[in-house]
């Protein structure tokens, strides 16, 4: 447990009867009090206000705000670091890298533009316990720093609830240079709900968002707008629902990918398109992986596109990266939050995990697949989709009757996987997509 920034001294001196004796003394605790006055030079960090409130769920983040007052004569350039105190990460199957990977953050020092940072967990690449924690972006020496970082969680988290932190700065030599805490309280916020997309043969978009009934898991429908026939290709960015802090992308006949982003508005759930460029019908198939996007050539080699945030409106990729060959045995690819489904031409479903093992590499971005199971050849259709009937995601299969049926994902194996399916309706033959 964190017991504090500054160490203090005591100093014990005894009685001198005579002027004797003075003189040594004084020259003993000399040493110790210089000591004392270099631990008093750790500067400080302080909360701005109260404890951060943040709710779990599709509201807007919450923003922690501190501010650093650095020792005197401090040079930069500073590195920061938030820490999660006082907690055991690795109990109820909650390791420390899975519990950084519940936080979106983005970070802003000295009132300079907001940036991507994540969270994550130390446990294989630092020595001692599993620790959570937030590195900051490099900020050169002042008088004061003020930092602010957003914090957004899902639905769900609230279980984390109150959290105190640590925040150490270090100059280039790696000496503490100020120190403190912050704390945040982790609340139930308002739910999310999934949407699932079907595009109709006139190119008219609809949305269903889930109902959390899982004996009606979709509401009624919602029209969208129409002129989506353009597209070859549509494929998910993150987990398409009520937050808006999904996406997709979408190729046209020409080979253009386009990007829209989610909004929190059904009726029109993305904003205008932004133009990626051009040459994407190289591909045969595509799926998302979080925010970023694989794709399958045509001789069957998988490629990883990682998202840029850095990137103006966030439309761009970074340099593609090479995944591996062999994934033209599979004639279906969908995502979820945790990786991949690829079903092969048996009729076999495989499930990739999504690899967070350290270090994390565009070129390995699944981890070895396991096997679900067969016979889902009978279907015309197989999607990812987010929670639809109150507990894990969920998968959503097409027969080639127009039946909708859901699988209820379930926690197996270190992983979610479909299981029971439930009837959802029929008719779905309507769509010639369903994302």
């Amino acid at each position: 447990m964190h017991r504090g920034w500054v160490v203090a001294a005591a100093l014990l001196a005894g009685a001198a009867p005579s002027a004797l004796v003075a003189a040594p003394a004084v020259a003993a605790t000399a040493p110790v009090a210089a000591e004392a006055a270099v631990a008093a030079e750790v500067g400080t960090v302080v909360q701005d206000g109260a404890r951060t409130r943040v709710p779990a769920g599709v509201d807007d983040p919450a923003t922690l705000r501190f501010t650093a007052a650095p020792a005197a004569g401090t040079t930069g350039p500073l590195t920061a670091r938030v820490e999660l105190l006082d907690r055991d990460w690795d109990t109820g199957g909650m390791s420390d890298y899975r519990v950084g990977a519940l936080f979106r953050s983005t970070c802003s020092v000295a009132g300079g533009p907001a940036q991507y940072c994540g969270w994550s967990g130390t446990s294989m690449t630092e020595p001692g316990p599993g620790r959570v924690v937030l590195d900051l972006p490099v900020a050169p020496a002042a008088d004061r720093i003020a930092y602010a970082v957003t914090l957004d969680l899902d639905e769900g988290a609230e279980w984390l609830g109150g959290l105190d932190a640590s925040v150490t700065l270090k100059d280039a030599a790696g000496t503490v240079v100020a120190g403190g805490r912050v704390g945040f309280d982790v609340v139930k916020g308002t739910p999310y709900r999934p949407l699932l997309f079907g595009r109709d043969r006139d190119g008219v978009l609809w949305s269903y968002m889930a109902s959390r009934d899982p004996a009606a898991p979709l509401d009624r429908r919602v029209r969208v707008g129409g002129g989506w026939q353009q597209y070859t290709a549509i494929v998910p960015l993150n987990e398409l629902d009520t937050s808006g802090l999904g996406g997709l992308v979408a190729r046209d006949r020409a080979g253009v990918l386009w990007f829209y982003k989610g909004t929190n508005d059904r009726a029109a759930p993305f904003e205008p398109r932004v133009r990626i460029g051009g040459g994407w019908n190289a591909y045969t198939a595509f799926t998302g992986i979080r925010d970023s996007l694989v794709a399958r050539d045509a001789d069957g080699v998988l490629w990883h596109y990682v998202r840029d945030h850095g990137a103006t409106g966030g439309a761009v990729f970074e340099p593609r990266v090479r995944v591996g060959g062999g994934w033209n045995t599979y004639d279906a690819l969908t995502s979820l939050d945790d990786g991949a489904l690829a079903r092969d031409k048996a009729g076999v479903l495989w499930k990739y995990e999504r690899d967070t093992a350290p270090p994390v590499l565009p070129s390995r971005p699944y981890e070895r697949r396991n096997q679900v199971g067969g016979g889902w050849q009978v279907y015309t259709a197989v999607v990812g989709t987010g929670d639809l009937h109150g507990g894990h995601d969920d998968v959503v299969a097409r027969d080639a009757r127009g039946r909708l049926w859901m699988y209820r994902g379930e926690w197996r194996n270190g992983g979610v996987v479909p299981t029971t399916r439930t009837l959802v309706g029929g008719g779905w033959n309507t769509y010639d997509l369903i994302f």
